[in-house]
C-alpha cells in the first residue's frame, strides 16, 4: 500500500496572506503614531519569511527601534495562529484538485500538522477539505496541548503516527524542517515542497529526498517513483 503523508499549511494551504496581515497590523500596534516606518510589500516580506530571517529582524527593517522589534515579535507569535485570522488562508493553487486525484487512485492519505484541532477543523469546514481525510489519518495538536518546538512536536505525531497505521510504503510531504525532521526519524522518503514557508535553500540544508515546486509536483513525482500509472 502506498500512503502520503502531508503538511497541511504549505503543501494544501497557502499561508502567506495570514502572515502579512498580522505583520502590518504588529507595526500598527507598536509602532508610534509619528514614526516613519517602512512597511514591506507582501512579496518582500514573504521572501523575508521564507528566508527564516527573525522576526525581530523584519521589524528592525521595517523602522521599528529594538525595544519595539522585540515587542513586535512577542505580538506576531501570540497572534498568528489565532482563529480570528485563519480566514485569510488560502488553499495553494491546484492543491484540492491534486487531493481529489490522490483519492481517486486509491492512495492512503494522511494529514500531519502543527496546528490544533480547532485550527485544522476552521479550514477543513471553510473548504470542504475534512473530506479527504478520515478522523484515524489527521495527526494535529489537541486544543490543550503545551507546544515545545516544531521540530521536536512533529516526530512525536510521527512516531504516533507509524504506531497507529497499518503498514504502508510512506512519503511525507512538508515545507519545513520540522516535516524534513519526522521523516527522517523514521526513515521516510521526505519531499519538501517551495509553496510553503521555506526557501530552497533553507529547505536543503535538512536533507530531503527531493525538492519541488508543490504538491502536484510531489505527487507526480511519488507516481513515478512508485510506477503507478496515474
Amino acid at each position: 500500500m502506498l500512503r502520503l503523508i502531508t503538511d497541511f499549511d504549505g503543501p494544501i494551504m497557502d499561508v502567506s496572506e495570514r502572515y502579512y496581515q498580522v505583520y502590518q497590523i504588529g507595526l500598527e500596534q507598536v509602532g508610534r503614531p509619528d514614526q516613519p516606518l517602512n512597511c514591506l510589500s507582501k512579496a518582500d516580506f514573504w521572501e523575508l519569511k521564507r528566508a527564516q530571517v527573525p522576526e525581530r529582524q523584519i521589524g528592525r527593517i521595517s523602522g521599528l527601534d529594538e525595544r519595539q522589534a522585540e515587542i513586535f515579535a512577542r505580538y506576531r507569535r501570540k497572534t498568528v495562529h489565532t482563529l480570528p485570522y485563519l480566514k485569510y488562508d488560502q488553499p495553494v493553487p491546484g492543491a484540492i484538485a491534486t487531493l481529489e486525484r490522490i483519492q481517486s487512485l486509491g492512495i492512503d492519505l494522511a494529514v500531519m500538522t502543527m496546528r490544533r484541532e480547532r485550527e485544522l477543523d476552521d479550514a477543513f469546514a471553510r473548504y470542504d477539505l475534512g473530506r479527504f481525510f478520515p478522523s484515524d489519518r489527521r495527526y494535529c495538536l489537541s486544543n490543550d496541548y503545551v507546544k515545545t518546538s516544531d521540530v521536536e512536536d512533529k516526530p512525536r505525531l510521527m512516531e504516533r503516527a507509524m504506531a497507529e497505521l497499518p503498514p504502508a510504503s510512506n512519503w511525507m510531504i512538508g515545507d519545513t524542517e520540522a516535516d524534513l525532521a519526522a521523516a527522517h526519524r523514521y526513515s521516510i522518503k521526505a519531499i519538501a515542497v517551495l509553496s510553503g514557508i521555506r526557501n530552497r535553500e533553507q529547505l536543503s540544508h535538512h536533507a530531503p529526498h527531493f525538492i519541488v515546486d508543490n504538491l502536484v509536483a510531489a505527487v507526480d513525482l511519488v507516481l513515478d517513483h512508485e510506477n503507478i500509472t496515474p
